[in-house]
């Protein structure tokens, strides 16, 4: 959808984009000025392939400072975003047959990740009544003998979705009395930094210490930090799991480019003021969308408590038509038919919901209310 949209601005179409997860917002000043120094200084040749001692220093003080969980530099692997992190995680554990659970909606990627290194990705639906947060009794009745990673993903890409520390509790309860204690748990924190109404964030590694040598703590700096192009993510884990996951690493790309584990360790040492601003910048949005999108018949909105998406339920569009006569026959043919009046938007079916589509709010107040009103147009329009 990415793709067809550039093409379909390229082509002269106004289009309001919100399509890709990614903050509109630049780097913050003082981080481009760190790597402008660390290129001034030569700080050009190879890292350790885990990360150069400064950012996993930086990492480190970050997880006990931010997040309560104590860890060495030894406990921490640095990739090419949070993305080449839970590759490599995948690559060096998984066995061709092996489950994933995983909540629905899911990021995309964890799906891809999971089926290019032999395993089989298990859903575990949850409901837009519920806010798309998983039950506890859900987690307990899909984990089997086969099972050997849970995915939490919190605040949720796509859906929004943050798990309380109650909640997280619950979780490690099921995974204690499981009769399967090898799986691992894989917690991936990377909107942390953006959660709305005063919520308090909470990760498992903190609330469950026992249960530390199971957990991979994924986060990085490319949404908080508007550093996506950077490419820099981060994990805490068990030692065995971090060992084995450089050694993957170290045959792929050694290791992230030295200037941006530079810029990376400035954003986590310096002011967070302007992380602070930006996440009610992105409330804000939040509201704006969900006062349009309550206005408009046959969308159901569930209300996010982080990241800068809206995953609202389309269903009850499905199966009308459109003013031509041709019938919107799912969420794909839906989006297809919003990027025609104007509105670039991901389809539910790629995060493991069809029905349903994702929206990114990470755009102007302007076009905003733009997109509200095409869509509020498309729906008014279909019979």
């Amino acid at each position: 959808m990415a793709e067809r949209t550039r093409q379909a601005i390229q082509s002269g179409r106004n289009v309001v984009d919100m399509t890709l997860g990614e903050p509109d917002f630049p780097t913050p000043a003082h981080i481009g000025e760190a790597a402008v120094r660390a290129i001034a200084e030569g700080l050009t040749r190879y890292t350790p392939i885990n990360g150069s001692i400064r950012l996993r220093e930086a990492i480190v003080n970050k997880f006990r400072k931010d997040n309560g969980i104590d860890c060495t530099l030894a406990d921490i692997s640095v990739g090419c975003g949070g993305k080449q992190v839970v590759y490599q995680a995948f690559l060096a554990t998984l066995n061709r047959g092996d489950q994933v659970l995983i909540p629905a909606p899911y990021w995309a990627s964890y799906a891809d990740i999971v089926g290019m290194n032999g395993g089989v990705l298990k859903p575990l639906q949850t409901q837009p009544e519920t806010g798309y947060a998983l039950l506890p009794e859900v987690l307990e009745a899909a984990i089997s003998e086969k099972t050997k990673w849970l995915v939490l993903n919190s605040p949720s890409n796509p859906s929004g979705t943050a798990y309380a520390p109650e909640q997280l509790l619950e979780f490690a309860e099921v995974i204690r009395r499981s009769k399967n204690q090898s799986f691992l748990i894989l917690v991936d924190d990377i909107y942390e930094h953006i959660l709305f109404d005063g919520l308090e964030f909470a990760t498992l590694a903190a609330l469950a210490p026992d249960l530390k040598d199971r957990i991979l703590t994924v986060n990085g700096v490319s949404k908080a930090y508007s550093m996506t192009g950077w490419r820099v993510g981060y994990a805490c884990g068990p030692r065995p799991l971090i060992e084995a996951m450089t050694k993957v690493q170290m045959q792929i790309n050694s290791h992230t480019s030295s200037v941006s584990q530079a810029a990376a360790a400035a954003a986590l040492e310096g002011p967070q003021d302007e992380v602070i601003r930006r996440c009610g910048v992105f409330q804000h949005r939040r509201d704006l969308l969900l006062n349009r999108f309550s206005k408009i018949s046959g969308m159901h909105t569930p209300r996010p408590q982080g990241a800068f998406y809206l995953f609202p339920d389309m269903r009850a569009l499905i199966g009308k038509k459109e003013p031509g006569g041709s019938v919107i026959t799912d969420d794909v043919n839906l989006a297809a038919y919003l990027l025609e009046k104007g509105v670039a938007v991901v389809p539910g079916s790629g995060f493991g919901m069809p029905g349903f589509l994702r929206l990114s709010y990470a755009t102007s107040d302007e076009n905003l209310h733009l997109a509200a009103e095409r869509i509020q147009a498309v729906a008014a329009s279909l019979s």
